[in-house]
C-alpha cells in the first residue's frame, strides 16, 4: 500500500472505518477531513448487486443537483441553422459542426459536456473512438442527444448542476454531489436527489441486494462509510 501523507493520516483518524454514518453525519465527516488547499469535489461510490456483463442490468441517467455542482461547466453543442442559433442564445461556450469535428480531430478537448442534435449525429458518430473512452459522446441515455426544441432546457440544466450517473464494469457507480465549500443541507439535498434517481432506476432484472455498499469521500480524502439502508431511504423534499 503507498505510503499517505500526514495530513491524509491525521483526516483519516476521525472517521470510524468500522461503523457506519446515517448521511448527514457522514458529509458532516467528510467535511472535516478536508485537507486540500481547493474546493475539493464530494464524491459519492456505490457497490452494486448489478451483472454489468448482462444488457438488462445496466443503469445509466441523469439527475439535477437541486443546489448544482460547483463546478463551471464547458458545453459544446454540435448543431447547425436555427438550432445552432438556439444554442448560441441558451449560452453553450461552443456551437458548430464540421469545424468543432476538425478541432477534436486535432486535439482539441476544452470542454466538459458534449451535447448534439439528431440531425447532428451521423457526423458526430464518426468522433466516438475520441470521445467515447473519455465519457463525452452524445446519448440518449444520457440526455445528450436534444432535439431542438429542447436545448435551451438542457443547456440550463446542464449549466445549473445535470450529472450523469452510470455503472460501470466493476458494478459501481460514481457520481459528484457538490464541492466541501457546500453546507451539509446542501449536500443532502444534492445526495438525496441522487440516491432517489438510482434507486428509482433499479433495472427489473435485477436480483438481490441491489445497494450494498455506499460510501462518501472528498478529492484525495479518506472515505466514509453510509447506512445503505439510510442512504437508499432518502428522499427529495
Amino acid at each position: 500500500m503507498a505510503n499517505r501523507g500526514k495530513k491524509y493520516e491525521e483526516a483519516r483518524k476521525l472517521v470510524d472505518r468500522s461503523q457506519t454514518y446515517a448521511p448527514v453525519e457522514a458529509l458532516d465527516l467528510v467535511k472535516k477531513t478536508v485537507m486540500t488547499n481547493f474546493d475539493s469535489t464530494v464524491e459519492l461510490h456505490l457497490r452494486t448487486g448489478l451483472d454489468p456483463r448482462h444488457a438488462d442490468q445496466q443503469v445509466r441517467g441523469v439527475v439535477l443537483l437541486p443546489k448544482g455542482t460547483g463546478k463551471k461547466v464547458r458545453i459544446l453543442v454540435f448543431a447547425e441553422g436555427e438550432a445552432a442559433r438556439w444554442a448560441e442564445e441558451a449560452g453553450a461556450d461552443y456551437v458548430g459542426s464540421d469545424d468543432m469535428i476538425e478541432k477534436i480531430n486535432q486535439g482539441w478537448f476544452d470542454f466538459d459536456v458534449v451535447i448534439a442534435t439528431p440531425a447532428l449525429m451521423r457526423k458526430v458518430g464518426r468522433l466516438g473512438r475520441v470521445l467515447g473512452p473519455r465519457g463525452l459522446m452524445p446519448s440518449p441515455k444520457a440526455g445528450t442527444i436534444v432535439n431542438d426544441e429542447d436545448l435551451a432546457r438542457v443547456i440550463a440544466e446542464t449549466r445549473q448542476g445535470r450529472v450523469e450517473y452510470r455503472v460501470d464494469k466493476t458494478a459501481n457507480i460514481h457520481v459528484p454531489v457538490g464541492k466541501t465549500s457546500f453546507s451539509t443541507e446542501d449536500l443532502t439535498e444534492n445526495l438525496a436527489a441522487v440516491m432517489e434517481a438510482i434507486v428509482r432506476a433499479r433495472p427489473p432484472a435485477a436480483k438481490g441486494q441491489y445497494i450494498r455498499k455506499v460510501t462518501l469521500c472528498h478529492t484525495m480524502g479518506p472515505g466514509v462509510r453510509v447506512d445503505p439502508v439510510a442512504a437508499t431511504s432518502m428522499k427529495t423534499v
